[in-house]
């Protein structure tokens, strides 16, 4: 066969299957040439999912008649001020977009030139290129694509159900809309489906992000996230991260964004997931919305066709600024919790008329009260008031923010009077992330303090379970746990953490050769160092069923206090909610 150049028509529908994917790609170019034209207001219209109607109008700077017509030509484009490749500050380059889109679809293109009293337009079908004619318009650009991929019916088969298509393309649209709070946002669905309008939100710029984020995810999503920022060697990062308590099934919470340009790559998201390492589950994924901005030289925007992922120079730099970045705001948030467990707790209240058969939490409550006359006892335990309050609050001045205890009810949770409202305390579960903090503590200061056993514990168990502790025995010194081999069927334990004092050795031990079996064969020990720690604090941590004197709840919610990331446990539920003193009084008809 004859080696021979490829007509332009063929090229560029070569090139629109590289760029535009499908209907949430071509949406994607349009919104971006739309922000690069400072659009402060941008309308987008489908229909069939984008199938048969595409149509972007803006408010931007427009086009003269020349410009539109160099706008359909292949790699024409005002996005790259020289010829350095690597100085790229505008959302979109590949210079493909139009002129693939054309080649694929009837394309048609209205604009104005800001300052002009005419408008122009041009029309590309199939890769046929029309005329510059006059038009009318207002303002701005409107760009319409028809028929997509007509021209290449193959492509047609690949597309999902208008639903699925129209998701995409609102996700797409949702990002880009977080990355420019102050831009409006509007998208219309033909056909009976409801679109969204979303806003501008003008001011600063943190509490437009967080006010746009709440838009697209919930207001909840508001309450939930905390700012962040940090600036080191020329990068800087900014954003929101949501509390580990108010994580999600799915990581479709998550934006990320590189000099303005919402990205999915791999080396972010798992820098994210690093982040929460041991404060959220496994299946659980948090919320953010992270910016990341660095010289141009630093980042290759380009390697991907439709620029979802970019390529850093410094990898290990990006990961490590994103990862130290995130603890920080989280360690800096302390004890705090989502506000979404205490509206579910508020949610779970039902005034009743009169007490139904079986013990109620109102029972419990009252069981912890001075008698009224009611006939329901009442526990020593539980009945004595703080001896510590009076005074401390007289030293301060000030009601800690976790309160002070007033009863313990189902000898699990701890009741609390705070200066607004009232806490719930699972004892287990806040005691279990502080024994956590503090053997991570000891681990970074160098190894975990041991206690010597006076008689060696002998534990028999399966050759599989015995042969992975043993494969992990000197990781698990740094622990506190020495143990070594003992016959053919067991182990001896010499000395194990001090923190956990009188604990059942025996399942300790048999509970982390489980584990182990469940994280593999421990090729990457530091993966598996977070859930061994955890197990270990579990079996340290004051348990469910036990009795607590006043004194020691107390001590419990001051410790809470001071310690980060006791707002939830390992698997990032809460350790506490908060009913306010309004919602009470809303209960019982008090308040409106």
């Amino acid at each position: 066969m004859t080696l021979r150049l490829l007509p332009p028509t063929l090229v560029n529908r070569i090139a629109a299957g590289e760029v535009v994917e499908r209907p949430a790609s071509a949406v994607k170019e349009l919104v971006e040439n739309a922000l690069d034209a400072k659009a402060t207001r941008i309308e987008i219209t489908i229909a069939e999912g984008g199938r048969t109607l595409i149509a972007v109008q803006d408010d931007g700077f427009g086009m003269t008649p020349q410009e539109l017509a160099l706008a359909v030509e292949r790699h024409a484009t005002s996005k790259l001020p020289g010829d350095d490749l690597s100085n790229i500050a505008t959302l979109g380059f590949r210079g493909e977009a139009l002129p693939s889109i054309g080649s694929v679809a009837r394309l048609s293109i209205q604009s104005r030139r800001q300052g002009s009293g005419e408008a122009w337009k041009i029309t590309v079908e199939g890769g046929s290129k029309g005329q510059v004619e006059p038009s009318a318009l207002a303002k701005g650009t409107r760009v319409e694509v028809r028929d997509l991929f007509y021209a290449t019916p193959a492509r047609l088969k690949f597309l999902k159900s208008s639903n699925t298509e129209t998701d995409h393309i609102v996700d797409v649209i949702e990002r880009l809309a977080l990355a420019h709070p102050k831009v409006g946002f509007k998208l219309v669905v033909e056909g009976g489906r409801k679109g969204f309008d979303l806003p501008p939100f003008p001011g600063d710029e943190t509490e437009a992000r967080r006010l746009r984020l709440g838009a697209i995810l919930g207001r909840d999503a508001i309450e939930n996230v905390l700012a962040l920022q940090a600036e080191r060697d020329g990068w800087r990062i900014t954003g929101l991260a949501g509390l580990p308590s108010f994580g999600r099934a799915t990581s479709q919470g998550q934006y990320l964004f590189v000099n303005g340009r919402p990205v999915r790559d791999r080396l972010l998201l798992g820098a994210l997931k690093g982040a929460y390492q041991d404060l959220m589950a496994h299946d659980r994924h948090p919320i953010a919305a992270l910016f990341l901005e660095m010289p141009s030289p630093e980042v290759d925007v380009n390697v991907h066709p439709a620029k979802a992922e970019v390529r850093f120079r410094d990898p290990a730099f990006a990961r490590g600024l994103i990862v130290s970045s995130v603890r920080a705001a989280l360690s800096a948030s302390g004890h705090r919790t989502t506000t979404t467990a205490s509206q579910q707790a508020f949610g779970a209240f039902r005034p009743q008329g009169q007490l139904h058969g079986g013990p109620s939490l109102l029972r419990e409550g009252m069981a912890a009260q001075a008698p009224l006359g009611l006939g329901l006892p009442m526990t020593a335990a539980t009945a004595s008031p703080s001896l510590q309050d009076d005074s401390l609050t007289a030293a301060t001045g000030e009601i800690p923010p976790l309160g002070f205890a007033r009863a313990q009810i189902f000898e699990t949770y701890i009741v609390a009077q705070s200066e607004d409202g009232l806490v719930l305390v699972d004892q287990h579960a806040a005691h279990e992330r502080l024994v956590f903090e503090r053997l991570k503590t000891q681990l970074a200061e160098g190894g975990v303090k041991r206690q010597i056993l006076l008689v060696p514990e002998v534990i028999e168990m399966d050759a599989s379970s015995r042969q992975r502790l043993l494969d992990a025995a000197g990781q698990l010194a740094k622990l506190g746990l020495t143990l070594e081999a003992f016959g053919n069927g067991a182990v001896l334990v010499r000395e194990t953490p001090a923190f956990l004092g009188q604990t059942d050795i025996r399942q300790l031990v048999r509970d982390l050769a489980e584990g182990m079996a469940e994280w593999g064969d421990l090729r990457s020990f530091e993966t598996a160092l977070g859930d061994i720690a955890a197990r270990m604090a579990c079996h340290g941590s004051v348990r469910a069923g036990r009795k607590l004197s006043t004194g020691e709840m107390d001590a419990l919610l001051r410790a809470m206090e001071a310690t980060p990331h006791s707002g939830q446990c390992g698997h990032g539920r809460p350790t506490w909610v908060e009913l306010k003193r309004a919602d009470i009084e809303r209960l019982f008809g008090r308040r409106g």
